[in-house]
């Protein structure tokens, strides 16, 4: 049976809306951050340890003491990676740059034109309806608040963030005055912020980059966490933790800063009990937990709402539009095999 002229494209993809680049972590002194002077790029340390055995052994290992005192007794021997500021250093910079594109009514390969037309005229009454204000602000909070920053937030005395604009206006945020997992503390800054966000993914704006820079006071030769590389084959590594950087300078994965960017869900389903905010992903996916917090079962994923959406049949509710909305900015491939 032929499917039907309105049904969704099967090649059907978009671009990603919100550009990180990588965060390059820099070591300086709270008193003295604003000069350059004092501010040195960070490398990688190597070291060579002798740990313990430390993980969950076999029950006739663990009820059997001269077994248990031999399994100790083997050294755990580690080569790893580590990043620390100075000894005269108290103050992580992180540096990176952030795009934000316009262009969410056209899909970047389409090969369905009803679906096309239909597609773009839902995306245009949206923009008309909400102007991606509701997204902007939540994108503007995770800046300000230093979502980005991941571990290296926790414990910090003082967290700045520097924001500017197209290089020229500047906003200053004190982080601590923006709660994680909160979108409703909206004060002139985070307003000023989010209407260009706003206005860049509503095309208003032809081009809108925003250079960000945190200063997190963590104290005198305290280690940093850049991002962790994947090892795919540890049985032929030297390392069991390798660390990543760039040209020598330790960096932060412009994947794991978009996720933190795009933290907003606080519209899935078990949102009451848990309080935290996800990332924005088709399936409400948390690899950490092993969990899909929005199920094709209970009609709450991306692909069961943007079926009906992109169609023109309305949702529930405006949240599930702004969540469409936001896997639409988010980026992907998202097309309708044909052998369905």
């Amino acid at each position: 049976m032929a499917k039907k002229e309105t049904s969704i494209a099967s090649v059907l993809a978009f671009e990603k809306k919100l550009v990180s680049s990588d965060g390059y972590f820099y070591g300086t002194t709270w008193n003295t951050r604003k000069g350059s002077d004092s501010i040195q790029p960070l490398g990688l340390i190597e070291k060579s340890v002798r740990g313990t055995i430390s993980n969950r052994l076999k029950s006739a290992v663990q009820n059997d003491p001269i077994k248990l005192n031999a399994e100790v007794e083997k050294a755990n021997l580690q080569k790893v990676d580590s990043c620390a500021l100075a000894e005269h250093q108290d103050t992580l910079k992180v540096s990176f740059t952030l795009k934000v594109l316009g262009g969410v009514e056209t899909p970047s390969a389409c090969n369905n034109e009803v679906f096309y037309q239909s597609y773009q005229q839902v995306i245009k009454d949206y923009i008309s309806k909400y102007g991606f204000k509701e997204l902007a602000k939540r994108y503007a909070l995770n800046i300000a608040n230093g979502s980005f920053l991941w571990r290296n937030r926790v414990g910090a005395e003082k967290i700045e963030i520097n924001v500017m604009i197209n290089d020229q206006q500047t906003w200053l945020f004190n982080a601590h005055d923006y709660k994680l997992h909160h979108f409703d503390n909206v004060d002139e800054k985070i307003q000023a912020l989010s209407e260009q966000i706003a206005k860049a993914l509503s095309g208003e704006l032809p081009y809108l980059l925003l250079t960000i820079d945190a200063y997190a006071l963590i104290g005198k030769g305290q280690e940093v966490y850049p991002s962790q590389e994947l090892v795919f084959d540890k049985g032929n590594g030297s390392k069991s933790k390798i660390l990543y950087d760039v040209n020598k300078v330790a960096a932060m994965h412009s994947q794991k800063i978009g996720n933190a960017l795009r933290s907003i869900d606080t519209w899935y389903p078990e949102f009451d009990e848990k309080k935290v905010a996800i990332a924005i992903e088709p399936y409400g996916a948390v690899t950490n937990l092993g969990k899909a917090y929005r199920t094709p079962k209970e009609k709450v994923d991306f692909f069961s709402l943007f079926d009906k959406y992109a169609l023109g049949e309305p949702l529930t509710n405006e949240n599930q539009e702004h969540y469409v909305m936001a896997v639409l900015v988010r980026g992907g491939v998202f097309g309708q095999s044909s052998k369905e």
